[in-house]
């Protein structure tokens, strides 16, 4: 199976479950074993537990195969292995302790996110249809600020 279509496929059944803070990472010049790392947050253990039904489902009714899952039976930390791609579902406050977009981010891939809601907590896009773009969208810029510098000297009043 095309790596967009599983990574796609990942995405969907994360998004109907409505996984938070979805991240795609292109890992093929980390290692051989995969190219996709996916990392979802979600709020449960019942949630990381659907999350990972829900990718298996996706994954499976597409032909594709599911070579292993684990962590369900606690849900902090679930792992879905889908060959290439591996699917991370942690609880915000394990994702926040392991930090695995340190070990595994450092080529973010744009996703196009269906989820339009302020609360879904996406943060990528993807051109389905183009070339795929490792690289993720740069920082919004930042509203300059007026300096010091800016002012004009006639204004400046001396005190005598």
């Amino acid at each position: 199976m095309d790596i967009r279509k599983l990574q796609r496929l990942i995405v969907d059944g994360l998004e109907d479950v409505k996984a938070q803070d979805i991240r795609v990472f292109n890992t093929t010049h980390l290692t051989e074993l995969f190219d996709r790392v996916i990392v979802a947050s979600g709020t449960s253990n019942r949630q990381t537990k659907a999350l990972a039904s829900s990718v298996r489902e996706k994954v499976k009714e597409a032909g594709g195969d599911v070579i292993s899952t684990e962590g369900e039976d606690i849900g902090e930390w679930v792992l879905v292995d889908c060959g290439d791609a591996i699917v991370h579902i942690l609880q915000p406050a394990l994702r926040q302790y392991y930090n695995l977009e340190e070990i595994w981010g450092d080529k973010p891939v744009r996703v196009k996110l269906t989820s339009t809601s302020p609360f879904s907590g996406a943060h990528a896009s993807e051109a389905e249809d183009g070339d795929e773009d490792d690289e993720a969208d740069p920082p919004a810029a930042k509203p300059a600020r007026k300096s010091a510098a800016r002012k004009s000297p006639a204004r400046k009043t001396s005190a005598k």
